[in-house]
Formats: structure tokens, sequence, C-alpha cells
């Protein structure tokens, strides 16, 4: 039997750790458990998810009509819904603006892959979805080309949304996500990213295989595991391109060691022009003048 007051509990829980990890400013973003066939517990709209109480929590059916709750349900709810409906298995959906995986969803830029063990184990390769204005089923078909090859989704111009069977999980997935987002723009502003070679990036794919983890990148060619080839299809339409990273190729040695090919120079000293020359003559003359003076 479903205890909705306890899933209730793990909702508002899980409303602090965005408010207070920053995923979620003033009354940002939006949570639901699916409890029964036609039933799904949602949070309320225009209010603060570190705050929230039980009571405050919506019920609403598969249509996204509201069955009960003394607040009004979130006006994104449609998503979630598109996604429990897509897949079954699904229970609890996460949506919430973690600011550096909502980066790469403003420039739309690919996040890049071999990078990190626990993002190609537990993420794999991450969509990102066209811009829709939200609420409406319009914004949440946005994520349908992806939700059946990802768990979780950066939403073009806007966040992120994530899915599992529990709350704690659908959670994690963001938390994972944003955590490396940072890393790879803190590595890159050291001046370059390191990427696994082959074998690693092989033996990554089969140890998630072991641990149960589907992914689609199991079904394309080794040399293309790292490249950002699953989704590279949706790029045109969705405004997707590689700028900060570029993704390596593999050629029998690790790859990405150097500064991407976009990367710009290391400045040089500048060159002196015979007026840049006469200018600071001038200047250091009334410098030692002024000086001769005191």
């Amino acid at each position: 039997m479903v205890n909705a007051h306890k899933i209730k509990q793990d909702i508002c829980a899980i409303g602090d750790r965005l408010y207070k990890k920053g995923f979620a400013a003033a009354n940002d973003g939006n949570i639901s458990v699916r409890i029964a066939e036609n039933e799904v517990i949602c949070t309320p709209t225009l209010m603060t998810k570190g705050f929230m109480k039980p009571d405050d929590l919506c019920t609403v059916d598969m249509e996204g009509n509201q069955l009960s709750g003394h607040r009004k349900r979130t006006s994104e709810v449609m998503l979630h819904l598109a996604i429990m409906k897509s897949r079954p298995e699904i229970k609890s959906v996460v949506h919430c603006h973690p600011p550096h995986a909502t980066a790469f969803g403003i420039a739309r830029e690919p996040v890049p892959q071999c990078v990190l063990p626990e993002v190609e184990i537990f993420l794999g390769d991450v969509p990102i979805a066209d811009y829709a204005i939200p609420g409406g089923q319009e914004f949440a078909d946005t994520i349908l080309p992806f939700v059946h090859q990802a768990n979780v989704i950066i939403l073009g111009n806007h966040g992120t949304v994530s899915f599992d069977v529990e709350v704690e999980k659908a959670y994690w997935w963001t938390e994972i996500l944003d955590a490396y987002c940072r890393m790879l723009m803190l590595a890159r502003g050291l001046g370059r990213v390191s990427y696994f070679n082959e074998p690693e990036a092989q033996a990554l794919m089969e140890m998630k295989e072991k641990w149960g983890y589907e992914d689609p990148r199991s079904k394309i060619e080794n040399c293309e595991l790292c490249a950002n080839d699953t989704f590279r299809e949706s790029w045109k339409e969705t405004g997707v391109r590689p700028s900060a990273f570029q993704a390596p190729l593999f050629h029998g040695e690790r790859p990405g060691n150097a500064a991407p090919a976009n990367a710009p120079a290391a400045p040089s000293a500048p060159v002196a022009t015979s007026d840049q020359e006469a200018l600071i003559r001038t200047i250091t003359d009334r410098v030692v003048a002024a000086l001769n003076q005191r």
C-alpha cells in the first residue's frame, strides 16, 4: 500500500535540497511522484521549494486535472506527465534550474563525455531539448525525442529535468550533472580537458552494462563512444553545436590533452610600434621631469 504522507515528506525533503543547493531560486522548480495509475502528487505553483510542508502539495490525474490540494498545482506538471506516460516505469520527476547544467542549455553546448567515471556510469550522453514556453503540452513535448535514451535532459534556455523510479534517484541525476558541468567549466578555465582513451572508455561501458545500466552508445562503434553522437541528429533543430568543448577522436592515444582547437591562443607580448615608442619616451620624460622638480 502506498504511504502518500511519507511520499509527500520525501518530496518536501528533496525540495529543501534543491533550494539549499541553489537549484531552485525563489519559487523555481517542481517535483512529482506517481502513486497510482491515475494519481500523481506534485508540488504547488508559486511556492519556494525549500519551505514546503506535506499539506501544501497537490494531487492531479494523468491529464493534469487537479484532484486535491488547497494550493494550485504547478503549471509545468504536463512535462512530468509526458515522461510518465512515455515510460510507465518512471514514478518520479524533478525539474529545476541548476546553474552550471542550465548554462550548457543556454549556450547550446553539448556536454562532453569520457571525462569522469561516475558520469559515464550514471548519466552517459545528456541531450539538450529545444526551447518552448514553459507550461502546456508544447513545452512537455520537447523532451519526447530523448526520454527513452536518458534519465536526465537539459532543457534549452530553461533548466533540467531528471526522472527515475524514486524521487531520491531522480534528484541524484540532476546533482551529478550539475557538479560535472561545474568541473568542466573549471577545467576549461585552466586551459584543457583530458579525455579517456579508447580502452578506458570501453572498460567503463562494460562496467555499466554489468551493473544493469542501459546506454544507447553500446550500439555504436568504439571510436564514436565519446563523440556526442547519440543525439547529434537533433542538433540542427535545437541549435546545439560544440564550441567550448571539442569531442575527442580516438587514434590510439589519449585524446584531449591539448586545448580545444578553437581555444584562444595564449597572448603574446605586444610589439611596440614607432608611435608607441614615441609615446612611451614622452611619458617617461615627463615622469622624470616631475621627479626632478621635487
